[in-house]
């Protein structure tokens, strides 16, 4: 099981790869005019786990992260470090 971000056309995807071969989207954070907006998948609506016009990248990401929401999803571990660097689109 791998945690990892990934990039988009639309920004970065920070991605849950289970062992089985599926991945789970766990959050992303895209660039807009304003900043940088970010959300955590949740399981029902939150909108306290979404926010708009970040000033950075990595404030949004922390974002993201901060809700731990691999915790969500069966087969999450806590504390599952996420991968250093950005993977590309295509893998």
């Amino acid at each position: 099981m791998k945690i990892y971000w990934q990039q988009k056309r639309s920004g970065q995807e920070l991605v849950l790869d289970v062992e089985n071969g599926e991945n789970v989207t766990l959050g992303a954070v895209r660039e807009t005019r304003r900043g940088f907006d970010a959300f955590a998948t949740t399981t029902g609506y939150d909108p306290g786990r979404a926010t708009k016009g970040l000033p950075t990248l990595e404030e949004a990401k922390a974002f993201v992260v901060s809700f731990e929401p691999w915790d969500l999803f069966e087969g999450g571990v806590e504390a599952l470090p996420i991968e250093d660097g950005i993977r590309p689109a295509d893998s």
